[in-house]
């Protein structure tokens, strides 16, 4: 298995372990390399001292040969050589032998040290060899060596290092793999809690731990995500079920009267089936129509934005809609960036839901709103002279499939998807569609933000025309 498929715990393990062991190496070699100057220092300054003993000797004159050891520890090979280049006198191993080293201490200095290799002291080992200069009649050097010592000066102490470098590293690998375990079984419970989910069961959330970390607000944010899945998933089965309940009313209307139909043929009129039945075909298509603009605006789908001056889109949408008195308080010059079908469809959707609950009038006003954070904004108004809207219910309105009088025919008015279609339309072109305070009836106001270029100054104007026809529930 490669280490990237390896659990969690494993590779976390691997990597707290190496990175210990290569600390611990470098800290040990850092250790190795100071005791082991430190051990040098030492050394040089014992040959040192032995080379300053005999120096004492030779400037007193009282150099023997062979020369005897100075004391029982510092026993050293040592060879006086006179200003001629002759060794007059050494210690017992090198008697008779040539000069150890070839160099000597250069003026001002009295001590010089080298490490030699392959000399009359060793031939396979390297020795630290000092030098000093002593004058008496002439410039005498003494020649004091040791063998170097190795990488590891005191060996029980690299011993000691590797040891711990050993345990310490096992210890951090198995402390990280076990806290990394503890620290999972939260993951692991809501990982298991998941899997478990259903549709069925929407009420089941992952369990939240005590410690306030990572994993906490990890379950917290799983468990809102699941408010708003299982909200969603609400909606969507009431909007299945309210979207066939208004499909099957139609659906079973023609099916019952073509039933009849093949039950007579020899009695039916073509012609009065076909008007019959055309009323229930043309609320099939406005439904399937309001539903596909609800399935792209809750897409996102992009629509194209252009320059759309709202008098002029306002006039026009009200000529098709003459079902009551309408009065017109239209501003020119008001623009917008958006497009111009959707707007239109937002407007008829407000247009037909007031005439459908005026008492007599609808009144609508296109003015210049009071300015937002974002700039100035447009206001369209529409207003009818119905019973109204009491104010916990107003933005129950806004929900799919939802009429405040249920009690009125379903043919007589909509399915309860215009008002939802008009806010969402509104919503996506950044505005807002609220229903405000009024004197009477219900009061719907749109707010759409002006293009960057308007100023929102204007003349109002006004229009009033009068149509009469019948009336029809809110929906």
């Amino acid at each position: 298995m490669r280490l990237r498929d390896g659990a969690l715990r494993d590779r976390v393990a691997l990597f707290a372990g190496t990175a210990v062991a290569l600390l611990c190496v470098g800290f040990s070699a850092v250790v190795l390399i100071t005791t082991d100057r430190v051990a040098t220092q030492n050394l040089v300054s014992e040959i040192t001292a032995v080379g300053e003993l005999t120096a004492y000797y030779v400037d007193r004159g009282q150099v023997i040969n062979p020369l005897p050891p100075i004391s029982d520890d510092m026993v050293r090979p040592v060879q006086v050589v006179d200003p001629k280049g002759r060794v007059v006198a050494a210690t017992k191993e090198l008697q008779n032998k040539p000069v150890m080293a070839d160099f000597a201490p250069q003026n001002p200095q009295r001590v010089a040290s080298e490490v030699v290799c392959h000399s009359v002291l060793s031939p396979d080992r390297c020795h630290i060899v000092v030098a000093q200069r002593v004058y008496r009649d002439g410039d005498w050097t003494i020649y004091t060596a040791a063998p170097t010592l190795p990488f590891y000066a005191y060996p029980l102490v690299a011993a000691i290092l590797l040891a711990g470098t050993v345990v310490f590293t096992g210890a951090v690998a198995w402390g990280a793999r076990h806290t990394v375990i503890r620290s999972l079984r939260p993951v692991e419970a809501i990982r298991a809690q998941l899997d478990h989910y259903r549709s069925f069961d929407l009420g089941r959330r992952v369990p939240v731990p005590k410690p306030d970390d990572e994993i906490r607000r990890l379950a917290e944010s799983v468990n809102e995500t699941l408010n708003r899945l299982e909200d969603a998933l609400e909606r969507q089965r009431r909007f299945c079920s309210d979207a066939s309940h208004e499909l099957r009313t139609p659906i079973t209307a023609i099916r019952a009267q073509l039933e009849d139909a093949l039950m007579a043929p020899e009695d039916v009129d073509p012609l009065l089936l076909c008007h019959a039945v055309m009323p229930s075909v043309e609320r099939l298509q406005s439904i399937a129509s309001d539903l596909l603009t609800l399935a792209r605006l809750d897409a996102g789908t992009p629509h194209e934005r252009r320059p759309v001056e709202l008098s002029g889109l306002v006039a026009d949408e009200l000529r098709g809609h003459q079902d009551r008195e309408v009065v017109q308080h239209l501003m020119p010059g008001l623009t917008v960036m958006g497009d111009g079908s959707h707007l239109r469809q937002m407007l008829a959707h407000l247009l037909r839901n007031a005439q459908r609950h005026a008492a007599s009038t609808v009144t609508v006003t296109l003015r210049c709103g009071e300015p937002d954070p974002r700039g100035d904004v447009a206001e369209i108004e529409v207003l009818d002279d119905g019973s109204g809207i009491a104010a916990d219910q107003r933005e129950t309105v806004f929900d799919r499939f939802t009429r405040l009088d249920t009690a009125r025919s379903r043919d007589a008015g909509g399915v309860g998807l215009g008002l939802p279609i008009a806010r969402q339309i509104a919503e996506s072109h950044g505005g807002t569609l609220t229903i405000q305070d009024s004197d009477r009836g219900a009061r719907f106001v749109v707010r759409l933000p002006l293009a960057s270029h308007q100023n929102g100054n204007g003349n109002g104007s006004a229009l009033a025309v009068r149509h009469h026809g019948t009336g029809q529930e809110r929906r």
